[in-house]
């Protein structure tokens, strides 16, 4: 077997990941300190791309509007698990967020008057819940693509140094403090150690540990499932946020976005059932609420399909130039997975599993903590989707996601840069990339009988069967039993491509001994939470439990590889639980 090459490099800041965060990242950092992006995707193919309904900003463009009435809705939105001082930096920042995307360029929709336009999206309300607002600032149902084109040509404006397509599978620390990220080289099969003062993962989700999801195939926790081998605990793992409409079987995000613009949710009686579960606000609640709601209804036999498992999602009463102008990328996406013409008839949709609310714990400046005391990780980063702020506390609205990516990752950079400018370099641990060339060699010269399809897949089907929108004690203990079963199978995966080039059959198996990872953590954090707040709903402890609940779960991986957990309060302010009615 040919010997794996390592090569070695310095810079004095490493961003991982190339979507909104870590774009918005590198644009901060520009000129300020030397820094590679790195990122096992050409960054134009993050999945940021994929985010279609707009991002939240209390400009008041179109209707009277506040960033105290956006902060309310995040907190409530949530469930109350929200830190809220740093959930309010997000909504005051917000406004600032999107005008500067303005002048990067981004091409938002306009009102008669040239202002941006805004729209209505689910958990948005004005004056503190009395009715729906107009929040969302978008670019028809392509904002998340238009913010990470206009965040990357930003990017190549200011020279900024990108490694494209490579993954990065360690990072080495010494003396207290992050030295170094260990990367695989796509096209090579070469490691790259990048010594650094400082590192920001901005990697992204990892919701393909579960079948129906509206993820891409990239998003697999790499960054949080390195950092939680390397020690680094996970907070909130248990909140995992399934959106109510997707693609019936597929799972292909339709955006909330039609429902902002006027879409209904009906059953197979063709009832308008959001009606019964929120009277005030109906299908624009929050998406934990909504899933459940669908749920429900299947449950109770009012479901449509093959199997009766989904709702319909209604576009037919819109007239058909609002549909073309507004939502053009989620009517073409029914006609081609479907073969439906949505404009007459109604699109068959089930819950899918969206975002990750939890991840690598930090503080408002992108600093990873590890620990209930805020002990901040010199020289350790994260924003984004793989972070946990936490500005979404155990259920985020939809369009908070791009506006985190932009505060955070700007947070984030101006600290990291500081930070760079301040420190020397750490000395290299020697053998920095060990541990990878270990498990690659392993990967390649294994001769067990198992695949990482068939492993992936039982994982993904247990993930979804156990541990969904309604959840139980008798269905987690199936859930962890079944993760650990996977976990010994994996111990005995093979691969069939020996080879250095584009070897994805290699970066898969990587991939999914982090979603293995991070799966336990979820469901071991799932297990231990006796309550239901957010998109955490367990059948048996159907309340919520501020009395002994209003914390945050810390999930760290232990030495003999078992879960160990703890807690830390949640940071409160002026806005006190209260029942979530809407």
């Amino acid at each position: 077997m040919a010997v794996v090459k390592v090569h070695q490099h310095r810079y004095d800041a490493v961003i991982v990941g190339a979507g909104g965060a870590g774009l918005r990242a590198a644009i901060e950092t520009a000129g300020k300190c030397r820094t590679a992006v790195l990122t096992k995707l050409y960054p134009t193919r993050s999945h940021t791309g994929a985010a279609q309904g707009g991002m939240c900003a209390a400009l008041a463009n179109v209707e009277d509007d506040s960033w105290e009435w956006h902060l309310f809705d995040t907190i409530k939105g949530g469930d109350y698990l929200v830190d809220q001082p740093a959930a309010e930096i997000m909504c005051r920042e917000a406004v600032d967020a999107v005008i500067e995307l303005e002048h990067f360029g981004l091409p938002f929709n306009r009102t008669p008057e040239g202002r941006i336009d805004q729209r209505r999206f689910g958990g948005h309300t004005r004056n503190h819940g009395e009715a729906p607002v107009r929040r969302a600032c978008y670019s028809s149902d392509r904002t998340g693509h238009m913010i990470l084109q206009t965040l990357y040509q930003q990017c190549v404006a200011r020279d900024v140094t990108f490694f494209n397509e490579f993954q990065v599978l360690d990072v080495a620390f010494a003396e207290g403090r992050l030295a170094a990220v260990v990367a695989y080289e796509l096209a090579t099969g070469d490691l790259h150690v990048f010594n650094t003062k400082a590192a920001m993962f901005a990697t992204g989700g990892f919701g393909k540990m579960f079948k129906v999801s509206s993820n891409a195939h990239t998003l697999t926790g790499d960054g949080p499932g390195l950092l939680y081998r390397r020690g680094i605990p996970m907070q909130d793992m248990e909140f995992f946020q399934f959106h109510p409409t997707g693609i019936y079987k597929l799972g292909i995000l339709l955006s909330e976005a039609a429902r902002g613009e006027g879409g209904i949710l009906r059953n197979a009686g063709g009832e308008r059932f959001m009606e019964r579960y929120a009277p005030t606000v109906k299908d624009l609640a929050p998406r934990d609420m909504v899933s459940r709601a669908i749920q429900t209804e299947v449950l109770e036999g009012r479901g449509i399909g093959e199997a009766a498992d989904a709702v319909y999602l209604d576009l037919t009463h819109l007239p058909p130039e609002q549909i073309d102008e507004k939502l053009p990328d989620i009517t073409e996406f029914v006609r081609t997975y479907l073969g439906i013409e949505p404009k007459t008839a109604p699109i068959p949709i089930q819950p899918t599993a969206h975002y990750a609310m939890g991840g690598i714990p930090t503080n408002v400046s992108g600093e990873v903590v590890v620990d209930a005391a805020g002990t901040v990780f010199p020289g350790l980063y994260a924003a984004g989707e793989c972070a946990c702020v936490s500005v979404h506390g155990a259920n985020r609205l939809g369009t908070n996601s791009l506006l985190d990516i932009v505060v955070f990752g700007k947070r984030g950079g101006a600290a990291m840069a500081a930070f760079s400018a301040a420190a020397d370099l750490p000395p290299l641990p020697p053998g920095a990339a060990d541990e990878v060339v270990q498990r690659i060699e392993a990967m390649k010269s294994g001769a067990g009988n198992e695949k990482v399809g068939a492993v992936r897949a039982d994982l993904q089907a247990a993930m979804t069967g156990k541990a969904f929108v309604f959840r139980s004690e008798e269905l987690l203990a199936g859930a962890l039993e079944a993760v650990h079963e996977l976990q010994a199978r994996y111990e005995h995966v093979t691969i069939d491509d020996k080879g250095p080039t584009f070897n994805y059959d290699l970066t898969e198996a990587l991939e999914l001994g982090y979603l293995l990872d991070l799966a336990e953590a979820s469901v071991v954090s799932a297990r231990a939470r006796t309550e239901s707040r957010g998109a955490h709903f367990r059948t048996d402890h159907p309340t919520r439990d501020d009395e002994h609940w209003m914390r945050h779960t810390l999930a760290a991986r232990q030495e003999d590889a078992t879960v160990e957990l703890s807690y830390k309060p949640v940071v409160t302010g002026a806005y006190l639980p209260m029942e979530r009615k809407y």
